[in-house]
């Protein structure tokens, strides 16, 4: 085994402990990032660096550390259902930092209270240790409503998050305050978001990172002008575009469990495997979120973020090493060798209500009975694509990429 394949086996060790998106989040928050962070003025000059570093040792220098994590977009379905349920895996595990604030932003005119309401029922607890955590965690989970297109919201959006980062704080502490501002929304609003964000509510003693979610734009065109748009506001070591299927566990294990066996080297290609099928089916529909869906559709929505992710995880060549480079570059190869799609390669489809008389639930409605739907919608709900890769693993072996709402279970 050489040594690629060491590290990946490795890393397979602590893949399992690591919940939704966990280990992006501990690399923004530990505390160590954040000092070198604060202390890359000092790079120029070594003994100043030294000498830093010497005082805070020898003279335990008081160091306040603390991280808001600020949910733009708290009271969508992707918070309730994945961002809050993830953190609060963080925090009862003892994965954020000791003062963490998660403080939810949106248009909602509600309590804190109210959002806790309505991301609690998904908040995953195993026994009473567990259950008493809850408690905890709401208790640092603020709420601040406002506008996203007007300067006021902002404005008392860094007011809520700089008074948690001075109360209580000692006078002679040296200051950690940063900020990570996930955008779980539309990115239609990512740039009026943004420039809000940077006009008003940057961090002012640590640093800012700024997490935007899929999809990201409509096409190629506007994926490519959002980008730009994007540059001329933050660095962009403080943007972070991330897919958040990634973050499952299988999805995780899939470079360990293909490089780190001997059994899958000569046995994951064309001699071995006839066909792939990668699959994502949902049992219930887009009722209370077809609005925002029928802007996308399940192409946009899955199969061109989610679903190709994993395909290129599948049938890429063993990269040089793990970094988010070497990943990256063998990804781009292998879509680099696909087939151009065409409309004989997809089947789209949209679901209606079941002809069942004993039919209960989501399936009493079919898309367009979604009152947000246009009535005469032609958005697919399901899809199913054929890629072929060509070149010499692949050549031959047909990739079935298959998704859709309100089917007959959750795979």
């Amino acid at each position: 085994m050489n040594k690629g394949n060491e590290r990946l086996s490795k890393l397979g060790r602590y893949e399992k402990i690591i919940p939704f998106f966990a280990l992006f989040l501990l690399a923004l928050s530990l505390p160590s990032l954040a000092l070198l962070q604060n202390e890359m003025d000092c790079d120029s000059d070594p003994n100043a660096l030294s000498a830093s570093l010497r005082d805070e040792i020898e003279h335990e220098v008081c160091i306040s550390e603390r991280l808001h994590i600020v949910v733009m977009g708290a009271s969508g379905d992707l918070a309730k259902k994945k961002i809050y349920p993830s953190l609060f895996n963080l925090f009862k595990n003892g994965f954020l930092p000791k003062e963490t604030w998660v403080v939810g932003y949106a248009r909602s005119k509600m309590s804190a209270e109210d959002l806790h309401k309505r991301f609690r029922d998904n908040l995953k607890v195993n026994d009473e240790e567990e259950r008493a955590k809850v408690a905890e965690f709401l208790s640092i989970c603020k709420y601040v409503y406002g506008p996203y297109d007007e300067e006021e919201g902002y404005v008392k959006l860094n007011k809520t998050i700089r008074e948690n980062e001075v109360a209580g704080e000692p006078k002679d502490c040296k200051k950690h305050h940063n900020r990570m501002f996930y955008l779980a929304l539309p990115a239609s609003v990512f740039v009026t978001v943004s420039k809000g964000i940077k006009g008003n509510a940057m961090a002012v003693d640590g640093f800012t990172r700024v997490v935007v979610e899929k999809p990201f734009g409509h096409d190629l065109e506007s994926s490519n002008e959002l980008s730009e748009q994007l540059k001329q506001i933050f660095r962009e070591d403080q943007l972070y575009r991330i897919d958040h299927y990634l973050g499952k566990e299988m999805v995780q294990n899939l470079l360990t469990l293909r490089f780190g066996n001997r059994l899958f080297q000569h046995s994951w290609t064309r001699g071995a495997i006839s066909s792939v099928t990668i699959t994502q089916k949902e049992p219930f529909g887009t009722m209370g979120r077809g609005g925002y869906f029928d802007n996308y559709g399940i192409i946009r929505d899955i199969m061109q973020n989610h679903l190709t992710q994993i395909f290129s995880l599948i049938a890429m060549d063993q990269p040089v090493g793990t970094s988010a480079e070497d990943v990256r570059d063998m990804k781009v190869q292998v879509l680099k060798s696909t087939k151009v799609v065409t409309m004989d390669d997809v089947v789209l489809g949209q679901y209606v209500k079941s002809s069942k008389p004993n039919a209960t639930g989501d399936a009493l409605y079919g898309y367009k009975d979604d009152e947000t739907v246009p009535k005469d919608s032609v958005t697919p709900t399901f899809a199913m694509a054929v890629l072929h890769v060509h070149n010499q693993r692949w050549d031959g072996v047909p990739f079935i990429l298959k998704c859709g709402k309100a089917l007959n279970e959750r795979k």
